[in-house]
């Protein structure tokens, strides 16, 4: 793919691995995820990474009534790029995820590249006994002996119920095989580039944050896809920043947002996800790089446009 200095800033306001309990700040109702999603674009992002949640108690909801109302705001607000998930939330089956990509075909939709152990368990010593809903210790406990389910026919699923839609993807590779899986729906065509490829680092099951992991991430990826890609990452908690600047300085693009980490710095909780977006979008002009808007990020990615969604 043609090669840009521009650096597309993704941001992902408030997924379902936190839990209403860890953050004050937690974008909960369309309201809030509406204006976070404003907030961060305003920010600088190019993109925003969406999902849904219960008004009431927070807890991830993957109906298409539950993101209809901050799509349209979003919308009707800003240029930026909507990204809705198809991830959902590890107790969900496929068909449930991938109703908000199908019914309401987005520019890009995200699609975990495999099944695996996703780890959400460690974080509730932290927060023994501060719980505010029933829902919380129970969800993260049962990463202990679940998984997130994506298996080959899962991903093909997805990826054919949205071929009609002219969605692109947000393929997110949580370690080496998944790449080599993309590859393999890249040969069969059941995919298309250019792909864009976010590599996360540092949920328990899938690849740590060690500088080596990011390099060896990209290596990969260069000799299997070659120029078909665009690379972005994405690091969980505390090491969001830091693969955040790794990254940008190899070439690649970020994702920040309180998806990934709900902190701004060592025991201080992002107050927004424009913060997370305004702390990045600072390493990034710091090192030289220039910032993609919605429209440029449209551009790179070769996306069908804002005005060929059905929000």
């Amino acid at each position: 793919m043609a090669k840009t200095n521009k650096v597309i800033i993704t941001c992902a306001v408030t997924g379902s691995i936190h839990t209403p309990s860890m953050s004050p700040h937690l974008p909960i109702t369309s309201q809030e995820i509406a204006d976070a999603a404003i907030g961060a674009a305003e920010a600088g992002a190019a993109v925003v990474h969406l999902h849904a949640r219960n008004p009431q108690d927070g807890r991830p909801d993957q109906t298409p009534e539950a993101f209809a109302p901050f799509l349209k705001v979003i919308k009707q607000r800003s240029n930026v790029v909507v990204n809705i998930t198809t991830g959902g939330s590890p107790t969900m089956m496929v068909e449930e995820r991938v109703k908000p990509a199908a019914t309401f075909k987005p520019e890009v939709a995200s699609l975990n590249m495999g099944t695996m152990n996703f780890g959400l368990y460690p974080m509730i010593p932290r927060y023994k006994g501060k719980f505010k809903h029933d829902w919380e210790e129970p969800y993260l406990e049962g990463t202990r002996k679940g998984m997130f389910k994506n298996t080959l026919a899962d991903i093909e699923y997805i990826l054919t119920t949205c071929s009609g839609n002219g969605t692109r993807f947000e393929i997110e590779c949580y370690d080496i095989g998944h790449l080599y899986t993309l590859k393999h729906f890249l040969d069969r065509g059941v995919v298309k580039a250019p792909l864009f490829v976010q590599s996360v680092f540092g949920i328990l099951g899938g690849i740590g944050t060690h500088p080596e992991d990011v390099i060896m991430m990209k290596r990969t990826a260069d000799r299997l896809l070659g120029d078909n890609y665009h690379w972005s990452v994405l690091g969980a908690g505390s090491a969001q920043m830091r693969i955040a600047a790794q990254a940008a300085a190899m070439g690649g693009n970020v994702r920040v947002g309180m998806e990934d980490s709900l902190w701004i710095g060592p025991g201080k909780l992002a107050e927004s996800n424009a913060q997370q977006v305004t702390n990045v979008r600072k390493i990034l002009e710091g090192i030289g790089l220039e910032i993609a808007s919605p429209d440029e990020a449209r551009e790179i990615l070769e996306l069908k446009g804002g005005d060929k969604v059905g929000f």
